[in-house]
């Protein structure tokens, strides 16, 4: 997550879905009082003893909302991406996968195993809506990039918030895999869209893509 007061605005950082990248473009932009939590590549954390001891750099925005003042959380510009859940499932057990590269001998038995043992408490399984929603569902961003147009995305994020855009880098932690719908059958399209039901009602997602 980005905390910038310089520019008025609130990056939070959803996992697998290319934030290192934004992270890397957004930090040639930060004010000396700006900060940012991150523990990949980098190791930052928020002037704040309660956000600090998260550790990890994917806060939600519900965690935090209380540690703000309501015209700051109100008033900044809050933005994240978002990603095919489809795509991401795929990403996520081909990441977890890669040092014996089971993913890439048996991938539709990786993803199998993990629909059927889904490790709903480790962060990068997590669905996405819970990073940028409130307890309630209700979104608290004012708008989502999309991983699928992703340099469009930043360069419109950009012209609002008032700063230059640059290329995206590629590739930045990225998984290795083939395009995500070679991968499925019909049980697994089933499981992953149960998983994921919230995110892709609320983003507009279907197998092919956004709808």
């Amino acid at each position: 997550m980005i905390l910038s007061h310089e520019h008025k605005f609130i990056f939070t950082a959803i996992p697998k879905t290319g934030t290192h990248a934004v992270r890397r473009a957004l930090r040639e932009h930060l004010g000396p009082q700006d900060q940012e939590q991150v523990g990949l590549f980098v190791e930052k954390r928020f002037d704040n003893e309660a956000l600090a001891a998260i550790k990890h750099g994917h806060i939600t925005l519900a965690q935090l909302r209380p540690h703000l003042a309501a015209d700051v959380f109100g008033g900044y510009f809050k933005f994240a991406f978002v990603r095919n859940p489809f795509d991401r499932f795929v990403s996520y057990c081909a990441f977890m996968t890669r040092d014996k590269g089971e993913f890439e001998r048996n991938p539709r038995g990786v993803m199998r195993h993990l629909l059927t043992n889904p490790p709903h408490g480790h962060l990068l399984f997590k669905p996405q809506h819970i990073f940028i929603a409130d307890e309630s569902g209700a979104l608290l961003t004012d708008t989502v990039g999309r991983v699928e147009e992703m340099q469009r995305s930043y360069d419109g994020i950009c012209a609002r918030l008032g700063i230059p855009s640059a290329m995206l880098e590629q590739g930045v932690n990225a998984s290795r895999h083939q395009d995500y719908r070679g991968y499925y059958n019909a049980s697994l399209v089933d499981g992953v869209a149960a998983l994921y039901a919230r995110d892709l009602e609320l983003f507009g997602y279907a197998f092919e893509g956004a709808v």
